[in-house]
């Protein structure tokens, strides 16, 4: 990696000086023996110079050429990108767990920037932003044109300075303006409670470095709230968009004995990795729901597609986003980084989610319009997006079929048909300080009383 890192910069130089290096270039073609390669470097260096000669106004060379690697990169698929130095610090103080901004996790779709999930706690939450909501303006300036970096560099800034965003949001009849203060974002990753004294509750935002150590003292301090009650788990990952995948592994080798929790393929079959479970259980045989919808994304999936295939989880919800591709950040000295898709991930069985997301076990709708026409549209996800790698299940293993299904889920007799799919008819509309109205947890929650209610030989399901 660092010797292409290299190689990257050291043409970007030569073009930002105004000459092309023939012996590097040259060397460049003769390594992948392409003299095609030859030529179409040399076609770059002609635009870039007719560029700088004849364009209307003077181009700073600079930002010529990151614009040149960026749309090299963002062509390839919605996840790979350049990182500009500036960028590149603020990547890495956000994966710290703390950086200046608004608290939302975006992509790029039709040239407006689309949010995948706001972060609890943060101001774009508290200003009312849902998953979903297409972002068209920036201070009243419109996105379009805008890479995806250029939009998330406006959105961030110093404590206490505000932006204005306007919204077009499915239902709306017309654009939503919201006027937010930024803030030091520092999320609570992890929120925990007890649900009527014996259900552990556990909600993961986000993955970054400090999640998974936040995850093990929620659980700590569930197990001495409850005592001897403690009946089951509620891990809901729903609007979690990812994160780091070490974090991902760590999590699910908390709740698993032993067995794969991920791997990787890579282009080149030796780059791929398998990540396999340590003894050791934090919630002790406990059963588990793990709580998906759409804006489950990377990282969620990994942890609920693992959980899953080893049936010590029960998955309920919607349908996950579909993101199973892994990026890796390559640092380019002195020039920030490239954000470039490097493998596919899969769970246990084998299966690629790119494109396909994690299948609940049991659906269960949020609310009574998630059936609509409307509301199912809104549901984008990973293969609604433009470029987005194909799904590979079965075109890597010889003779081989799309991957198995998880076996069953062996549940108590008759516990399944006592879940309700959607909230009742004029039941009252979600509330987030209001877990009652939570049809989705609430359901969770009955599932796992009555797994922890049937007969001793039963209590292992959904393991």
């Amino acid at each position: 990696m660092r010797r292409r890192s290299g190689t990257i910069a050291a043409v970007g130089a030569a073009f930002a000086a105004g000459v092309v290096v023939g012996p590097l270039v040259a060397a460049w073609a003769q390594e992948g023996s392409r003299a095609e390669t030859y030529r179409l470097l040399n076609l770059f260096g002609d635009v870039f110079e007719r560029i700088r000669a004849e364009y209307v106004e003077p181009v700073n060379d600079r930002d010529a050429i990151e614009n040149a690697i960026q749309g090299m990169l963002s062509g390839l698929d919605p996840h790979s990108s350049y990182l500009n130095p500036r960028m590149y610090r603020d990547m890495q103080v956000q994966t710290r767990g703390e950086f200046g901004g608004l608290g939302i996790e975006v992509t790029q779709e039709g040239g407006f920037i689309k949010v995948i999930s706001p972060i609890d706690d943060t101001p774009a939450a508290r200003a009312g932003v849902r998953p979903g909501d297409l972002i068209t303006h920036l201070n009243g300036n419109s996105v379009q044109g805008l890479t995806l970096q250029e939009a998330v560099e406006q959105m961030r800034g110093e404590r206490g300075t505000s932006i204005r965003l306007t919204i077009r949001r499915e239902g709306a009849e017309r654009p939503i303006e919201l006027s937010i203060t930024r803030d030091v974002i520092r999320p609570q990753i992890v929120r925990f409670r007890l649900e009527g004294g014996d259900i552990g509750y556990i909600r993961i935002s986000s993955f970054n470095e400090q999640t998974e150590a936040a995850l093990r003292r929620a659980m700590q301090q569930i197990r001495q709230q409850a005592g001897n009650n403690l009946r089951g788990l509620v891990l809901d990952l729903r609007n979690n968009p990812g994160g780091l995948l070490d974090q991902a592994v760590q999590i699910a080798d908390d709740f698993l004995d032993q067995g794969e929790i991920v791997s990787t393929r890579a282009r080149r079959q030796e780059d791929g990795q398998r990540w396999n479970a340590r003894p050791g259980d934090i919630a002790q045989g406990l059963p588990i729901v793990v709580l998906i919808n759409s804006g489950s994304a990377s990282a969620s999936e990994i942890v609920a597609g693992a959980l899953q295939d080893h049936r010590r989880a029960i998955v309920m919800g919607v349908k996950s986003f579909g993101k199973g591709s892994v990026q890796t950040v390559m640092p380019i000295p002195g020039n920030g980084a490239i954000r470039l898709t490097t493998a596919r991930y899969y769970t246990p069985s084998g299966r690629s989610i790119q494109a396909t997301g994690i299948e609940p076990d049991i659906e269960v709708l949020a609310t009574r319009e998630d059936t609509s026409a409307a509301a199912i549209a809104r549901r984008e996800r990973e293969a609604d997006l433009r470029r987005a790698l194909r799904n590979d299940n079965g075109a890597q293993r010889p003779q081989a079929a799309a991957p198995p299904p998880p076996p069953p889920m062996n549940l108590p007799p008759g516990l399944l048909e006592r879940v309700q799919r959607m909230p009742a008819e004029g039941a009252p509309a979600f509330d987030p300080a209001r877990p009652e109205t939570d049809h989705q947890l609430q359901q969770a929650v009955q599932l796992l009383r009555g797994i922890a209610a049937a007969p001793a030989p039963q209590r292992r399901a959904g393991r």
